[in-house]
């Protein structure tokens, strides 16, 4: 699937992808044991997942009455996605603008914009 078919998840959908991406397959019932209390009910999480059928980023196998569900969208997939809607939204698509924010609002130190630089340099150079 390629980021323009990627839709963006609910809360509630955000949820279940990230169970059934640990799980990598589940029933309704995996996914409900995994949740936090208080736990939504079976209905509840079986439209949710319904949803996410729909839209794309899972799908199921029978078997007899039972349906085995498992995520068709990678995780890797989806960050990238949201990473991109937000750089996008709240950066101006600038990676320069999004540095700034982490160290004046987050207070990167400098040991980890150090880290960050080192990582930088890596990565470029593994593309070579």
């Amino acid at each position: 699937m390629t980021d323009k078919q990627i839709k963006e998840l609910t809360k509630a959908e955000d949820q279940v992808m990230r169970i059934l991406w640990k799980l990598k397959e589940a029933i309704v019932k995996d996914i409900i044991e995994e949740m936090p209390e208080p736990r939504p009910a079976y209905n509840t999480v079986s439209t949710v997942i319904r949803v996410l059928e729909t839209k794309g980023f899972i799908d199921h196998k029978t078997y007899g009455n039972s349906h085995v569900y498992f995520p068709i969208v990678e995780e890797k997939d989806y960050k990238a996605f949201a990473f991109d809607k937000v750089l996008s939204n709240y950066f101006n698509n600038s990676y320069q603008h999004l540095v700034s924010f982490l160290v004046d609002e987050k207070k990167i130190d400098d040991a980890e914009l150090e880290e960050l630089n080192q990582l930088v340099e890596k990565l470029k150079n593994s593309k070579k």
